[in-house]
């Protein structure tokens, strides 16, 4: 069997473990105080309320484009001081080199939902 490169295998428990959600943008402005390029963005996850994140996803968007876009979010890590913002969720997305491209829904659906 072939995994990912530096991957091991994990186990239906290992991945059950993971809250990964679909939410809204709400809004998006450029993270002035981070080291590397970054926006701070709020997201709406239905149920489970509005979150915070940063994501260094500059070079693909604008802050206005994000705003009303799905995304897809890891939502149960523990809150993660960055810079001036506590980090409440991890936008997930595709990562090439240094360019990220947002995983998201292909047909809006509900926030909150899980996915799975």
């Amino acid at each position: 069997m072939i995994i990912g490169h530096n991957s091991e295998l994990i186990n239906w428990n290992d991945f059950s473990k993971i809250e990964i959600r679909v939410g809204t943008v709400l809004s998006a402005e450029i993270f002035k105080e981070a080291r590397q390029p970054a926006y701070k963005i709020s997201i709406d996850f239905g149920h489970l309320g509005v979150r915070k994140t940063s994501a260094q996803i500059t070079k693909l968007y604008l802050p206005e484009e994000l705003i009303g876009k799905q995304v897809i979010a890891v939502v149960n890590f523990p809150p993660k001081q960055i810079a001036n913002i506590q980090s409440e969720c991890l936008v997930l997305g595709a990562v090439n080199d240094d360019e990220v491209t947002l995983l998201t829904t292909d047909k809006p659906v509900e926030n909150g939902l899980k996915i799975g």
